[in-house]
């Protein structure tokens, strides 16, 4: 699958229908992002706050996209390639992803690739893979309770210390440690509303 997509990322030009699915593809992770809010807000107000901070930083990015759409900067990458290497990245969080593989996908010479994702993104192609693969292992570790040797494979890290070894140098902490504590806000919340309910009830 990622092989077809990268064949065919080669072979198709720039075109309306996909400045459309670009839309729609934001569109959608807006909703689905402020549906989670929603529904987190009286159980878990840190998991509302944090889809509410990628809700607005997708939207803002969105803005200053297309109020850029027909300047490109010397040497930076077009609107097109940077939806594409977002969505071929998200997609392959599980596996290896090599810098031969964005410029594929963005249609450059690996020789310049390098420094127009730079200009870009404003960080290196393997950081800015390395904090994707984070933020999806942060989501696994609060909606699930699959053991960290689980979670690392399924981000395409090697293993358990990987993980905890990356963890710890982007928050400060390990990630048993972070889930922890995000078990017990949410345990906490619970109780708060199971009691506010029950208190409700009793003055009816």
């Amino acid at each position: 699958m990622p092989d077809q997509l990268a064949a065919t990322v080669k072979s198709r030009a720039v075109s309306q229908s996909d400045i459309g699915l670009q839309f729609d593809s934001v569109a959608n992770s807006l909703a689905k992002l402020l549906e989670t809010a929603r529904r987190e807000l009286d159980r878990d107000r840190e998991a509302a706050k944090a889809s509410l901070f990628t809700a607005s930083s997708i939207l803002q990015s969105e803005i200053e996209r297309r109020s850029s759409s027909n300047i490109v900067r010397s040497g930076a990458l077009a609107s097109w390639q940077i939806a594409r290497l977002e969505a071929f990245i998200d997609e392959n969080l599980h596996r290896s992803i090599v810098v031969r593989d964005l410029s594929a996908v963005a249609r450059r010479s690996p020789a310049h690739f390098s420094r127009s994702f730079k200009k870009t993104f404003g960080e290196p192609p393997h950081a800015y893979v390395v904090r994707r693969r984070l933020e999806r292992a942060c989501q696994f570790l609060v909606a699930t309770s699959e053991p960290l040797s689980e979670i690392a494979l399924s981000v395409g890290l090697s293993d358990h210390a990987h993980l905890c070894r990356l963890f710890r140098r982007a928050f400060g902490q390990s990630p048993s440690t972070w889930r922890r504590e995000r078990k017990i806000l949410e345990q906490s919340v619970v109780g708060e509303n199971l009691a506010r309910d029950q208190a409700a009830t009793f003055q009816r």
